[in-house]
């Protein structure tokens, strides 16, 4: 896809973006061409102690939090980073869920796209034992960039799974025009169906 595309993630307070659970860490890359290309982290204090379930599972204490920036700081740099872009992220209902909130509470709206990796991952690859990004990491044979439940980390490996999947849909269906509408249209297939669309849109 020629269009710049960021690969985002977010550590989370818990799952609840409407129910008061807040970001608590951002990580996006940048992917141009086929390649990382720019990068953006921040820690960003919720305004409230994070649970210890929270803690042991990403890693990020209460005390690195403390004197992390507030959304007032970290929105509108991360707002500037997606300017002009197509979000993807993995299981991005989410992540998709976590910005419109944090958006809002700021008065911003969201114009960016977002795409799924996981969505597009359970159609070219049905055969994986599970869809998470860390079985997917590993069946691929993406990278480990980092420690998985931290953000920048889960956004690079994000972009190396999705750098395959895009590989993947060049070499093994001669898809040369990638672009926005068909990703959209292959997210939303039924998996039964995924390839004999794909070697249908390769003929078009």
């Amino acid at each position: 896809m020629k269009q710049r595309t960021i690969v985002l993630d977010f550590e989370t307070t818990g799952l609840s973006a409407r129910g008061g659970d807040r970001v608590i860490e951002v990580g996006a890359v940048a992917v141009v061409d086929g390649k990382i290309v720019e990068q953006y982290q921040s820690l960003m204090n919720p305004g409230y102690r994070v649970s210890s379930f929270i803690e042991d599972y990403t890693g990020i204490s209460n005390e690195m939090l403390s004197d992390a920036p507030n959304c007032r700081e970290v929105i509108p740099q991360l707002q500037a980073f997606l300017e002009d872009s197509v979000v993807v992220a993995h299981n991005a209902s989410f992540d998709r869920g976590f910005l419109d909130a944090e958006y809002e509470g700021l008065g911003f709206e969201r114009e960016q796209p977002f795409l799924c990796s996981m969505r597009i991952a359970r159609r070219l690859y049905p055969n994986a034992p599970n869809h998470k990004l860390g079985t997917l990491v590993r069946y691929t044979e993406v990278k480990q960039t980092g420690q998985f439940h931290r953000a920048l980390a889960d956004a690079e490996m994000t972009a190396g799974l999705w750098l395959k999947m895009m590989q993947r849909l060049r070499s093994q269906y001669a898809l040369n025009n990638i672009n926005l509408k068909l990703l959209q249209k292959l997210e939303g297939l039924k998996i039964s169906s995924t390839e004999k669309w794909l070697h249908e849109a390769a003929s078009q």
